[in-house]
């Protein structure tokens, strides 16, 4: 080998130009060199932005049988915060294919679309979203592409269902017929080690970062945190979801509990209804006749019947299940 030949070919092969790599594969690469480096330091953490993925896994190479199901994930932008004044202005809606582990096929751009509220937006949704009354006015939500989306969903995802559930419901009654899951409540984050749920603090974690409060970005970020195992070998956290959906939930309504104790079933994670005037609190149904317990040695001194409501991933997150408790409930 001479000296031209390594100085241009590095390995005997003088190099032609026909062999140099794209100048984007070179940039990449480049880049991906930078990153190795400024984290093997120690001193540095390096995000990467979120790019749009057709699927996460390889459908052919399911064993033959396996059975696939269908989600929705979605999420909406609204005028504010109370489901029964404030209105959807923008929906998005990714479908997607999962199997019983959790593992995600088919990743589906389905909707992306904007709806006049009748009214100007207030000013803190334009600073927080972007969307202007210019991108809304005179629109209008597809009815029959929404509902037909919703009919071939076997599981709604949102990463705050108890938020956008309430929303669509109003919206769009199919939806009251549909199981609901939570990105957020539903996987059990704390306990993964993760100090919030929020998504943005989730793909910060998760080493990755996006163009937040926008529908359908927020969709993909919400279905990569669901569809990226935490630790290679391991199922994705779709799993967990899957799973803490099918469980069932007691709410349980803590009935005429002392004054003096409402820092006691406070602290326990127990909610305030103004309008019933009664604390109440939701348990997975299994561990009902342990929050009675709880509450008869250290609410009431003894036990008592208390009204309770048992409902599952049909009812859970919607307005329709009650704060306070309605009349003819079981007793325990």
């Amino acid at each position: 080998m001479n000296q031209s030949e390594a100085e241009r070919g590095g390995l005997g092969v003088e190099s032609l130009p026909g062999d140099a790599p794209p100048p984007e594969a070179a940039a990449g690469d480049d880049l991906e060199r930078m990153r190795t480096a400024l984290e093997a330091s120690g001193e540095y953490r390096v995000l990467r932005r979120l790019a749009p993925r057709a699927g996460y896994g390889d459908p052919a190479r399911l064993p033959s049988g396996t059975r696939l199901y269908r989600a929705l994930y979605l999420d909406t932008e609204t005028t504010g915060f109370d489901s029964r004044s404030d209105k959807v202005i923008e929906l998005a809606m990714l479908r997607f294919e999962y199997d019983a582990e959790g593992n995600v096929y088919g990743v589906q751009e389905l909707y992306d679309a904007f709806e006049d509220p009748g009214r100007p937006l207030p000013d803190e949704v334009v600073g927080l979203t972007g969307i202007t009354d210019d991108d809304v006015r005179g629109r209008r939500f597809d009815d029959a592409a929404v509902e037909d989306s919703a009919n071939g969903a076997d599981l709604v995802i949102a990463h705050n269902a108890a938020f956008d559930r309430p929303f669509m419901e109003k919206r769009f009654p199919v939806f009251k017929g549909k199981p609901w899951a939570c990105s957020s409540r539903d996987i059990g984050w704390r306990a993964l080690g993760f100090r919030s749920s929020s998504l943005e603090f989730l793909a910060f974690r998760r080493g990755f970062y996006y163009d937040a409060h926008r529908a359908l970005i927020d969709c993909r970020a919400g279905l990569e945190l669901l569809a990226v195992p935490l630790t290679e070998g391991e199922a994705p956290p779709m799993r967990l979801l899957r799973a803490n959906a099918a469980k069932r939930t007691a709410r349980l309504w803590a009935e005429s509990a002392p004054f003096e104790k409402k820092d006691v079933v406070k602290a326990r994670g127990y909610r305030f209804n103004g309008v019933g005037r009664v604390w109440w609190t939701d348990v997975p149904a299994e561990a009902l006749d342990e929050e009675l317990a709880w509450l008869a040695a250290e609410v009431y001194e003894t036990r008592r019947p208390l009204p309770h409501l048992e409902y599952g991933a049909l009812e859970r997150y919607s307005a329709r299940v009650p704060e306070a408790p309605p009349n003819g409930l079981p007793r325990r």
